[in-house]
């Protein structure tokens, strides 16, 4: 049975009274679930809210921990907090990817040049303000069907070509599948990108589909090592002397590797890497971003933000948020995650009035990217119930337009 002995204890005393039962030091627990000392410190001293449920779960095993109820204690768990909700075009989308066209088409093949203009067009509606999420996907079944017709089709140069459209459509189903119940699907896009782009023999677009496919193995939990030395590889085979393309790939390979030692707590190398995405963005100047991977100088800060939220240190990461101009970004879906993440360490801050006005004006920026992002779906519940009184009411409305059970 749960531990009831004392309702008043938060979730970060439950967390340091088990871990201390159990004679475990903070560097021992936090190598043993993957993160940083800091990270469980900032559990216990309640700087960091309560992880989500993967994470929970093994945090209880390492702890010895029988009932997760002896951490949560009388905390309410919603399956809010957890669940990622389903697009309602997602059935459209599972259907497109999981069909196989065995019998080759009798029509002519859209040439490759066509067929890039299509997906450059998908790639703007994507960074475009609105519902992007359902913008795409009236698209992409078409656009899945014909890039691979083509690419099984055209020779030579030209099936090259297709094949990297086709390697980016895969990219766009991969982001439209991100933060839904489709882990499967999510895993499939990315590694069919990954096929098509080393069957292009395209340097480039290997290197675009490894930066997606660290966003992956990011999410599931994969060893930071696979990621870096994935990412690596990927940035071995770019020309990085006077080709903005293959500059902005290099610099967004070592902002994935960035990403990747901050998930785990590891700061040295991940602001090492960062140093190095930094100097790619200032080598291809100011102005820069990548029409569609926005590898740019407002990326590039934009993520340092997003590495010290990782790394457990709110306030450094309110100090870039504080210099940064998200307008910068020619991007409504990354100006919104970018303004979640200043919610998230405002949150981590307990400091809830910022908060709901971060996650605000990224609701206004992108509604599709705030109503799927999980940090947003964790935290809206606790602000409706317990945030600042003048702003419970504000976290509310905001819950029910996201769709999020408060």
């Amino acid at each position: 049975m749960p531990d009831r002995t004392d309702n008043a204890l938060t979730f970060g005393q439950r967390v340091r009274r088990a871990r201390e039962r159990a004679g475990l030091t903070r560097p021992v627990v936090a190598g043993l679930v993957g993160r940083s000392s800091d990270w469980v410190k900032g559990i216990e001293t309640g700087t960091i809210g309560m992880p989500r449920l993967p994470m929970l779960l093994h945090l209880a095993h390492v702890l010895g921990v029988e009932d997760v109820a002896d951490l949560t204690g009388e905390e309410r768990i919603a399956s809010s907090t957890y669940a990622k909700t389903a697009h309602v075009d997602l059935p459209l989308i599972r259907r497109a990817l999981n069909t196989y066209h065995l019998t080759r088409r009798d029509d002519e093949p859209e040439p490759a040049e066509a067929l890039a203009a299509r997906v450059r067009q998908a790639w703007k509606m994507w960074h475009s303000p609105g519902a992007h999420r359902s913008a795409i996907a009236r698209l992409l079944p078409d656009l899945l069907l014909d890039t691979q017709h083509s690419a099984r089709t055209l020779e030579g140069v030209e099936r090259r070509r297709a094949l990297v459209a086709q390697a980016q459509t895969y990219h766009l189903a991969q982001l439209y599948l991100s933060f839904q119940p489709v882990p499967d699907l999510v895993v499939l896009a990315g590694d069919r990108a990954m096929t098509v782009a080393q069957d292009a023999d395209s340097p480039q677009a290997i290197a675009s589909a490894a930066w997606y496919m660290n966003h992956v193995y990011r999410d599931a939990g994969e060893a930071a090592e696979a990621r870096v030395e994935l990412a690596e590889e990927a940035a071995s085979l770019l020309r990085t002397d006077d080709d903005p393309e293959q500059i902005a790939r290099w610099g967004l390979l070592m902002l994935a590797v960035a990403l990747s030692f901050a998930k785990v707590g590891r700061s040295g190398p991940a602001w090492r890497y960062w140093d190095k995405a930094d100097d790619a963005a200032r080598r291809l100047g100011n102005d820069y971003a990548h029409e569609w991977l926005m590898f740019g100088r407002g990326v590039v800060d934009a993520y340092a933000l997003t590495m010290h939220n990782d790394l457990a240190r709110p306030g450094q990461a309110l100090e870039v948020a504080a210099a940064l101009d998200v307008s910068a970004v020619p991007s409504a879906t990354r100006r919104s995650y970018h303004l979640i993440e200043a919610a998230r360490a405002h949150g981590m801050r307990d400091e809830g009035v910022a908060a709901v006005h971060l996650l605000r004006k990224a609701w206004e920026e992108s509604p599709e990217t705030i109503q799927y992002n999980l940090h947003t779906r964790a935290a809206l519940p606790g602000l409706v119930k317990s945030g600042p009184p003048m702003v419970r009411e504000d976290a509310r409305r905001l819950a029910v337009e996201i769709g999020v059970p408060v």
